[in-house]
């Protein structure tokens, strides 16, 4: 992928800044001598389908392939290391935050860089840190506490300003097909989340929960969302399209902090990690049906769909067959008339992993599940598709041999 960078645009909030030349180039390790044991991991990013994921440390980052797991590449820095390291898919084009105790990169400056030309084609420079970026494409979407910037990517131009309530955890999601541009965020209100269909020229607000929203994703369509809230108990999937809730699947009973959820490529399975150590698998009742019969269906009601069609679409909620199914209470029954705990779709298989750090989880191949922990850590894990229960543990590596993170770290 090549990168042409053109004018640089002037903001009341922001500013880009045009590339440093003088930047120090960290393909260049000959003079430097990182200490294996002990290093520190600050952070740890997927790239968007989950091929890889990029660990920051404080001397740089390294990346690492996950079928079959390998080290790609690393970059050691004279000048710290990087709180926030996000690919875009396996290109050469990343984007950079510095860490705390960075001396050269602060953290409310994010840093374009081509690893192809070991240089920094861009910056953006903002007031305050920077809680995330997320990148596709066409889009560079920068993610402060409590607003949301969006360019595009080959200018660097600003397109959007969205603000949102408090977020310090940065969270925001985008859809990676060409055909949708989709972003969801927090809305203003305690438990609300925001769509935009950029496509559509279409924001939709969905009350997702009472709490404050812990985590959330999209599918790569961006047609379907799941998210959590503070409380860590239920996790609920929306159609974005139009806000209804769809299924809602709970992790357990006890408060959690909520890590990571993460959504199968086929829309069958979702996967959960929390401050519980167990990652847990649902069984989704959400069927995907072909782009002739989106067509069919929606464009009467939604005739911009011509012009903004996925590959993919979610069809009503069919009845779970017996193999596959979440279990519930055998009291299911009587719902409405019990509490709804007691009509609750539980995880249909599980993963139990030492409670001394976070972990993210996402799908694999072939009914897999590949997590990552802050303390260094990847596992490859098998689950029955059919009958679920206990994950069979298949790949272990102790990627880095870090220092023990407090479990108040936050993952992306």
């Amino acid at each position: 992928m090549s990168l042409a960078v053109s004018t640089f645009q002037q903001s009341e909030f922001a500013s880009v800044e045009p590339p440093m030349d003088a930047m120090y180039d960290p393909s260049d390790n000959s003079n430097l001598e990182v200490d294996e044991n002990g290093i520190d991991l600050l952070s740890v990013y997927w790239n968007q389908d989950y091929s890889c994921f990029a660990a920051g440390t404080n001397h740089g980052f390294r990346i690492y392939n996950c079928d079959p797991f390998q080290e790609t590449f690393r970059r050691d820095l004279k000048s710290g290391g990087f709180g926030i390291i996000e690919m875009l898919f396996k290109s050469n084009i990343i984007a950079l935050v510095g860490g705390k105790d960075n001396t050269q990169y602060p953290p409310n400056k994010v840093i374009i860089w081509d690893d192809h030309q070991s240089r920094c084609i861009g910056e953006f420079s903002f007031r305050s840190d920077v809680r995330a970026v997320k990148l596709r494409r066409d889009r560079i979407v920068v993610v402060l506490e409590h607003k949301i910037y969006v360019y595009n990517f080959v200018e660097l131009r600003l397109l959007h300003q969205i603000e949102t309530l408090s977020n310090p955890r940065g969270l925001c999601c985008l859809s990676h097909q060409v055909n949708t541009s989709v972003l969801a965020c927090p809305g203003l209100r305690r438990g609300q989340v925001r769509v935009e269909h950029f496509g559509l020229n279409m924001t939709k607000l969905i009350n997702a929960h009472d709490s404050r929203i812990a985590c959330l994703t999209m599918t790569m369509d961006g047609l379907l969302l799941a998210t959590a809230s503070t409380k860590g108990t239920l996790i609920r999937i929306f159609n974005t399209m139009d806000g209804t809730q769809l299924q809602e699947v709970r992790r357990g009973v006890d408060r959690a902090d909520i890590y990571g959820i993460s959504l199968s490529p086929n829309v069958q399975w979702l996967a959960v990690s929390s401050d519980k150590g167990t990652v847990h698998i649902f069984s989704l009742r959400v069927r995907v049906v072909s782009e002739d019969r989106l067509a069919q269906s929606t464009v009467s009601h939604f005739p911009a769909l011509l012009h903004q069609s996925s590959s993919s679409s979610l069809d009503a909620l069919i009845p779970p067959s017996a193999a596959g199914a979440n279990p519930g209470s055998s009291l299911s029954f009587m719902k409405g008339v019990l509490p709804r705990y007691f009509s609750s779709e539980w995880s249909f298989a599980r993963f139990h992993l030492p409670e001394c750090t976070n972990y993210m989880s996402a799908f694999g191949s072939q009914n897999t599940i590949i997590i990552v922990g802050m303390d260094g850590s990847f596992y490859r894990c098998i689950f029955d598709p059919v009958n679920g229960g206990e994950m069979v543990q298949h790949e272990y590596v102790r990627f880095l041999k870090t220092k023990l993170k407090p479990r108040n770290n936050v993952l992306p």
